[in-house]
């Protein structure tokens, strides 16, 4: 599917000459029809000579209504430039070649009309001066075909360039991702709303669930409409109706965006290749206010150069706009920029990002990541993609790089084979910041291992509230560090894969004292306090498993603890059931020990309360050693 759209001077015979070729008048308005002047956008279709089907967006020529005439151009595939024979190249035709030139449409024909009113003679004079015109420009060198919308004369040769010049755009790519830009929207008796555009990326299909952005409406795909044929499946690159269910006229509006939940964010910042045309009337400084024209949208923005202090008439150079209202674009989107007053065009580019990085802090990086969109390869852009200090979700990185799905993923496996990005869980990681990362925690585990030397190691929490990772990130970073050698997974702590507590002399002999204590009234061991050990000593104990820590102010030896376990469940299973004074009797141990035990088994599952009594629990039949 592709699309065709006029451009030139008013009344230079653009209605005329597509009312010509498709036998539809795209002037509907009652205004148009009365002034005889093309107002807003128009549209029709045509079967070309070669059986290929294409879309006509005819916009108007008054300087009045180019935000109309804007809001048509943006996606056609072959611009048919008209110049009336008889007058020549004007003002709007200079401007409407510095909108295509601007938007890089580079597929083309020059329609002289009126050829019927001028001499043979003076026709050539004219095809000369558009020569002269379209020089330098994007349209520089496309056929020039004299034509009479009246006669007919010169029609068929134009079908069949056009034929041929659609020959040479490229197949429009369908990323799975669409999105209808709206340049229409009115009600039909007895279905509602309808939306129309020029379906970009992806294709639509009949019952599908639609978002419209940047107003965040849900809808559904009542009906669905390509060259006023009804159609299940619509292609990307032709115009398409759109009825929406359950919208209203209020709910839609041109330069909404319809494309599928969740696909799209809209944005009120971009960064943008612009590009200022020679004879702007002015060029641009920091915080200029400009008029921004992408798609069929328009919003007023605030501009950021990010390189110089000024960027003048005929240069090229990356800006940030700001935009007052939320757009729904894509990277790739064509746009133009007009100064509100006095209202002219000045310049235009390419979306680059519309998801940039705010801070002036980060311009050099942003300059990076922008010059690499414009000539890396697909893994370079997609790496770039992964630029930061923190793992990206997948699918936003992948979004991000505005690849297409299948490039995407081949660069991505291409990146991760060579160990230039990691993955984890759904996350990824350049190699870069993934070593920095890596890097980073290790200094924080060695550290704590310094500061608390005794201690089996830096507990997880801790660690990963210093990160800042959620938690399956963080598990899958530990996985990898696990695997590749750098930490140790030890349970509730994490080490340096070759941290090993060593203990002095001096403190051997007090742990050693403190185990022969706790050996001694195994069921009515000495308090923490009573064994005289420190905080950090204690912490060895349960590290190394000789204690067991079954309440705030309890330990045992776990020896000990293991016995008292396996008679107690072996008691409940006889009895059917076991008091708090039944276990104290039991070990021959005070109601400290007996409640701190069993409120543990209880913690474990392994016991379960009912009144004063213990019953076995579901954890009873999964008997493990305390972990300490």
């Amino acid at each position: 599917m592709y699309t065709v759209g006029t451009a030139g001077h008013v009344d230079h015979g653009k209605s005329t000459l597509v009312k010509a070729l498709t036998g539809i008048d795209p002037d509907r308005l009652p205004e148009e029809k009365e002034r005889e002047m093309t107002i807003d956008l128009g549209f029709a279709h045509l079967k070309l000579p070669d059986g290929q089907q294409v879309s006509i967006v005819d916009v108007p020529g008054h300087e009045r209504f180019i935000k109309n005439m804007l809001a048509g151009v943006g996606g056609i595939d072959l611009a048919l430039l008209v110049i009336a024979a008889d007058e020549g190249v004007m003002p709007q035709t200079r401007e409407h070649l510095a909108i295509l030139d601007l938007l890089r449409v580079e597929h083309g024909i020059v329609v002289l009309t009126k050829r019927d009113l001028v001499e043979p003679d003076w026709l050539e004079l004219v095809a000369d001066e558009v020569g002269e015109t379209l020089r330098g420009t994007a349209l520089e060198g496309v056929p020039i075909l004299p034509v009479s919308s009246v006669s007919g004369d010169g029609l068929p040769e134009l079908l069949q360039a056009m034929a041929e010049r659609l020959k040479e755009v490229p197949e429009r790519i369908d990323r799975g991702q669409p999105r209808l830009p709206i340049d229409r929207v009115f009600t039909l008796t007895g279905f509602g709303t309808v939306v129309t555009g020029t379906l970009l990326d992806g294709s639509l299909r009949l019952g599908e669930d639609v978002e419209i952005l940047p107003r965040r409406k849900r809808s559904r795909i009542r009906g669905l409409q390509t060259h006023n044929r009804k159609v299940d499946l619509a292609p990307p690159g032709g115009r398409t109706a759109v009825n929406l269910a359950g919208l209203t006229l209020e709910d839609v509006r041109r330069g909404d965006v319809v494309t599928h939940p969740g696909q799209l964010k809209p944005t009120r910042a971009l960064d943008v290749k612009l590009r200022l045309i020679p004879d702007a009337l002015r060029g641009l400084e920091n915080n200029d206010e400009v008029d921004l024209f992408a798609g069929a949208a328009e919003a007023l923005a605030r501009v950021t150069l990010l390189e110089g202090k000024e960027l003048r008439p005929g240069e090229e150079g990356w800006v940030r706009l700001r935009l007052r209202e939320p757009l729904a674009l894509a990277k790739g989107d064509k746009f133009i920029l007009r100064l509100p007053s006095p209202s002219a065009t000045i310049g235009g580019g390419e979306v680059a990002d519309t998801a940039p990085r705010l801070h002036h802090r980060f311009r050099a990086q942003s300059l990076d990541w922008l010059h690499s969109l414009e000539a890396g390869s697909p893994d370079q852009i997609l790496l770039q993609a992964l630029a930061g200090d923190q793992p990206v979700e997948r699918g936003g990185a992948l979004k991000k790089s505005a690849l297409a799905p299948q490039q995407a993923q081949e660069s991505l496996a291409r990146l991760l084979e060579s160990g230039q990005a990691v993955a984890l869980d759904t996350h990824l990681v350049s190699a870069g910041a993934w070593l920095a990362l890596t890097a980073r925690v290790q200094r924080d585990v060695n550290d704590y291992h310094r500061r608390f030397p005794l201690r089996a190691g830096i507990p997880k929490e801790e660690l990963k509230s210093r990160l800042g990772l959620a938690l399956k990130l963080f598990n899958a970073a530990l996985t990898e560090w696990t695997r590749g050698g750098q930490l140790a997974d030890r349970g509730a702590f994490v080490a340096d894969a070759r941290f090993e507590i060593k203990l002095g002399p001096e403190v051997q002999r007090k742990l050693e004292a403190a185990m022969a204590a706790m050996r001694q009234k195994p069921f009515s061991p000495p308090s923490e306090g009573e064994l005289g050990l420190t905080s950090e000593e204690l912490a060895v104990l349960l590290g190394q498993g000789q204690l067991t820590r079954v309440s705030d102010s309890v330990v045992f030896d776990s020896t000990a603890y293991r016995q008292m376990l396996d008679r107690t469940v072996e008691h409940v299973s006889q009895q059917g059931k076991i008091t708090l004074a039944e276990f104290r009797d039991l070990f021959d141990t005070s109601r400290k020990y007996a409640q701190a035990f069993l409120e543990y088994l209880d913690e474990r599952k392994i016991t379960r309360r009912i009144g004063d009594e213990r019953v076995l629990g579901v954890g009873a039949r999964r008997q493990q050693p305390a972990d300490g």
